[in-house]
């Protein structure tokens, strides 16, 4: 395989982190007490997380020739992904930036282009805290009721963000052959991640517009 360079995108949970590191193992770069591999995992990636890795990935190498910064986050907030693009666009010598995110077709156009996909191991799977299958061949009073596990918050207060993501993206390839109502999963998928963002209400009126699929 050829050095990394640049920016790239992997599809995956916080489980592809490992993944990431083994690949970076296997490209020799030291992953153990290395000051030149900055891994962080966020609850959200906004933009102060965006200005902090800016200025990061501006530095030069203390150790090598290289800086890898493997960031692994739910969703990315459209201010902080905007604030990124220079960066990704011409990153600074010897500058590698992995990003790995649950549903990378939630990212920006303008972000996706200024970075490669890549693959690392084997498809991790997920555990769905919904099954897609089942919500979209439910009523959809039955689908409210369903959404309470997505709509649960764990001990830091926070929805996982990931779980959304991952369900949304589900739905979505349950209804590729029948579209009508997929204007609200995506609405629903542009802002789930924002800060603020009205969750509750936004995965109600996927369970209400989006028409039903038995299959």
């Amino acid at each position: 395989m050829r050095e990394l360079e640049g920016a790239y995108l992997v599809a995956g949970g916080l489980g592809a982190v490992a993944a990431v590191l083994e690949l970076l193992e296997r490209e020799k770069i030291e992953v153990h007490a290395n000051p030149d591999l900055y891994v962080r995992t966020y609850a959200q990636f906004g933009i102060e997380e965006a200005r902090e890795l800016r200025e990061r990935g501006s530095s030069r190498a203390i150790a090598g020739s290289r800086r890898v910064f493997v960031i692994a986050a739910p969703g990315m907030t459209g201010e902080a992904q905007n604030a990124l693009l220079k960066t990704l666009e011409e990153p600074s010598a010897g500058a590698v930036f992995i990003f790995v995110v649950p549903s990378p077709e939630t990212l920006l156009p303008t972000l996706r282009s200024r970075v490669q996909t890549l693959v690392v191991g084997k498809e991790l799977e997920r555990e769905e805290l919904v099954d897609a299958k089942k919500f979209l061949a439910a009523a959809p009073q039955k689908r409210l009721d369903m959404l309470a596990p997505l709509l649960e918050k764990g001990e830091d207060e926070k929805r996982d963000t990931g779980a959304i993501l991952a369900f949304l993206s589900s739905i979505e390839q349950g209804l590729k052959k029948n579209p009508e109502g997929l204007t609200a999963v995506y609405r629903a998928r542009k802002y789930i991640a924002d800060k603020g963002a009205l969750v509750k209400p936004l995965l109600e009126q996927v369970a209400l517009l989006v028409p039903r699929v038995v299959q």
